[in-house]
């Protein structure tokens, strides 16, 4: 397959158009690509979908406390990891319009503009082919439930890397490539975010280095002196809550990563092979459905090894070819090809984290959120095969294979998308009856509450903090407080309430406590919640 690599695309290898160009046909079908991954996004948005929970509401506390001017934490509440960025781009919605999930999730939604932008136009620099550049865009328009759940919930880091990871990549081929103007400003611009992603999420890390490698081996004499000190400052800069925290607390961000990750968990190789290679990737790059993967659905996990040597392959030919002429407008074939590869090696950099981790293991349908960055790699993953498919008929006896692969890619994509889509009615109806839960906790006066994790902070998240929640254990016992004030407040109270969802185990032991007794509770049934009220 590498081998008919060498028939590229007529025009392949043309001084490579400016993405500002007149582009014509491909330039409408492209915008129209554009817009409609966008809307789609924003229509999921306005029907609850994907649901939240209360790791999402937590960022939407954080963002309220900080529009509030009561607090502005370094860290996702409960923990000593993972940036709060998406808390500080939310505040300003929150302290215009009010606290709210759409309000929460416009910021996110603007990202995945961004990072949809910002892939396109990294496309074109590599490649110069525009209608490569329509099929990646339509691709990464297409959004399957594991997908659209990182690009839009505000839970903390996924929404924000990959537009940002595509940007660092953008900014390494003008740089590397010597691209004038600007110069200062665009190594500040790499460098602020690179050491940015350290702060809200290290997931990120593999982009950073690889993307920082192509760097230093296409202008290491660039960087000595002046510009290496003003990148340097700007990483530390772009890192700073990090550094300040670490320094003022003495806590090492890196041991609760790998805490997280489950450094501390036990999981048989055989449970980590099958979450990291064979599940894994089809769900965390969108070809699976809600959850789960049929088998059909897993034919990605088996082309994905065989695409990233394919192209690695042909990004380090490229790498090898000769420099572009003084004073060409082109960017170098060695740029492209160094940036390419670097893609593709983080990609499998990250890959191989993931497997090799107990999350890929023990949890491999969540877990396989911290695959998202695969994503950033799709222009060098994808171009051999377009180049394939593009070459003349009869060129190479890959040809149709290469045209099988894109097609089904895009067939898959769009039926988990289908997938994803049809979730909507069940999530605007799960909405609406919190929305009820919410109304009758006003309308009974509660304002101190005791819930199971998943409540908690989503309950208090909707009421703007009107109600308070502590959580507790199927078994009444203390659970898990992101933010202690509330359990503070809680335990203040003279007789808070408590909340369950119906048919839920917490409910079943609560139930235990209707009637007679010195503890006992009454009930106010909800549409898919239970209130217990102390009878006292």
């Amino acid at each position: 397959m590498t081998a008919g690599v060498r028939d590229q695309p007529r025009g392949a290898d043309r001084p490579r158009p400016r993405p500002g160009a007149h582009l014509g046909l491909v330039g409408w079908l492209t915008a129209l690509a554009l817009l409609a991954g966008i809307g789609y996004r924003l229509w999921l948005v306005a029907h609850a979908t994907p649901p939240t929970n209360s790791d999402e509401a937590t960022m939407g506390l954080a963002a309220l406390h900080i529009a509030r001017g009561e607090g502005f934490p370094v860290w996702f509440y409960g923990q000593q990891y993972m940036g709060t960025l998406e808390a500080y781009l939310a505040a300003p919605v929150f302290a215009v319009a009010g606290p709210s999930l759409v309000g929460l999730r416009l910021p996110t939604l603007a990202l995945y503009a961004l990072f949809l932008l910002l892939a396109w136009r990294l496309t074109l620099r590599l490649t110069g082919d525009r209608w490569f550049g329509l099929l990646v865009v339509v691709l990464l328009a297409l959004g399957a439930d594991r997908v659209v759940k990182n690009q839009l919930i505000a839970g903390g880091g996924y929404p924000e890397m990959n537009a940002v990871g595509v940007a660092l990549a953008l900014l390494a081929v003008d740089l590397a490539a010597g691209r004038p103007g600007w110069r200062l400003a665009r190594w500040a611009a790499w460098g602020f975010l690179a050491g940015l992603l350290l702060w809200v999420d290290p997931l990120v890390l593999p982009y950073v280095v690889a993307t920082g490698a192509v760097l230093v081996g296409f202008r290491h004499r660039e960087l000595r002196g002046r510009t290496g000190a003003f990148v340097g400052a700007a990483v530390l800069l772009g890192a700073a809550p990090l550094l300040a925290h670490s320094l003022l607390t003495g806590r090492n961000p890196v041991s609760a990563v790998l805490a997280a990750g489950g450094a501390d968990d036990s999981a048989g190789w055989t449970d980590r092979l099958h979450g990291g290679l064979l599940v894994g990737p089809p769900l965390g790059m969108g070809f699976c459905g809600p959850g789960s993967c049929a088998t059909w659905q897993l034919w990605w996990a088996y082309a994905l090894p065989v695409l990233l040597v394919v192209a690695a392959g042909t990004a380090w030919r490229t790498l090898r070819r000769p420099p572009a002429p003084a004073g060409s407008d082109e960017v170098s074939p060695r740029v492209t090809g160094a940036v390419r590869l670097a893609l593709v090696l983080a990609a499998v950099a990250t890959l191989v984290a993931y497997t090799v981790s107990s999350s890929s293991g023990l949890t491999p349908a969540e877990s396989s959120r911290y695959l998202s960055t695969l994503l950033i790699a799709v222009p060098a993953l994808l171009w051999p095969v377009w180049a394939l498919a593009r070459s003349r008929p009869g060129a190479t006896a890959a040809r149709p294979i290469a045209l099988v692969v894109l097609a089904a890619a895009l067939l898959t994509a769009a039926y988990a998308t289908a997938q994803a889509a049809r979730t909507t009615s069940a999530n605007r109806s799960d909405e609406a009856r919190h929305a009820e839960l919410v109304a009758a906790l006003r309308h009974l006066g509660v304002r101190q509450v005791r819930a199971g994790y998943w409540t908690c902070n989503r309950l208090t998240f909707a009421t703007a903090e009107e109600v308070v929640c502590a959580v507790v254990d199927d078994d009444l016992r203390p659970g898990f407080d992101r933010y202690p004030a509330y359990r503070r407040e809680v335990a203040a109270a003279a007789a808070p309430a408590w909340v369950a969802p119906a048919g839920s185990p917490l409910a079943a032991r609560l139930d235990g406590r209707l009637g007679a007794g010195p503890d006992a509770l009454d009930l106010v049934a909800v549409d898919g919640w239970r209130i217990y009220l102390p009878r006292a």
